[in-house]
């Protein structure tokens, strides 16, 4: 490690323009071999420009690094909690990745400081450090690889979060649903649409959501709670992250309050 480092130092030495070299270094720890891809990351869509037809901003890397994070997340809590069962996983996880957890992980690097975005997107964007945040791991798979990346994250983890806390925590997706529904004067309903045994004998729920009749998630579990709960979560990352569920519920909404 220390070798590679030198050898990074020495590297740097030859580079023009070394401040976003060392600017990077002094937030993550380590010099990035493709500063542009890093940069890329912390470029909101607000602010976007177009490069051969192509256009700059964070939202590919942003897709990348959402699934790299998940599968690194899920080896970790996985090898973190080895007598604990699939819902426990699944849950722990979802707590780690969720919005808010990568928003505050973001400020705690100061992602915010480094984020590119018309001002009025980042007032309104409550999410975009997190965001960044998704991005940038992203960016240090494609200019380090998973093995790299594994570590980098493994060690914000390490710092920054405490495990055997947040898994014991409780999240409660449907009422943050249901709060979403009321403050947007919308109907959220959750409807038990059928009950069935798995291979193992045990009983399943099946709970669908729909938003003013629309329905938008199924989610399934050995509870109806745990069931309303899978469903709730999945429409949550859908009204953020789907680009045609968030026209739908934009659309709905403006349907509702206009005059008949």
């Amino acid at each position: 490690m220390i070798f590679k480092n030198i050898k990074e130092r020495i590297r740097l030495f030859k580079v023009k323009n070394k401040e976003p070299y060392l600017s990077f270094y002094q937030i993550f720890g380590f010099y990035p071999k493709a500063p542009e891809l890093y940069e890329q990351a912390f470029i909101h869509s607000s602010i976007c420009s177009t490069q051969e037809g192509k256009r700059i901003n964070n939202e590919r890397l942003e897709f990348l690094g959402d699934a790299i994070l998940s599968a690194i997340i899920s080896d970790i809590v996985y090898k973190r909690f080895p007598n604990k069962r699939e819902g426990f996983l699944t849950n722990t996880r979802s707590k780690i990745v969720q919005r808010e957890s990568l928003n505050k992980i973001a400020l705690k690097l100061g992602i915010d400081k480094k984020i590119n975005s018309k001002k009025y997107a980042f007032i309104h964007n409550k999410y975009m450090c997190g965001n960044a945040f998704e991005a940038l791991i992203g960016a240090v798979y494609l200019d380090r690889g998973y093995r790299f990346t594994y570590k980098f994250v493994e060690r914000i983890v390490e710092k920054h979060l405490e495990l055997d806390k947040i898994a014991i925590k409780e999240v409660n997706f449907k009422s943050r649903l249901l709060e979403w529904g009321q403050k947007n004067k919308m109907l959220i309903a959750f409807d038990l649409t059928g009950t069935f045994t798995d291979d193992d004998g045990t009983l399943v729920f099946q709970t669908s959501v729909t938003l003013e009749g629309t329905p938008l998630a199924v989610g399934i579990g050995n509870t109806k709670k745990e069931s309303q709960q899978v469903a709730a979560k999945a429409v949550l990352r859908k009204l953020k992250k789907d680009k045609d569920v968030i026209q739908l519920a934009e659309h709905l909404k403006n349907k509702k309050s206009s005059p008949e």
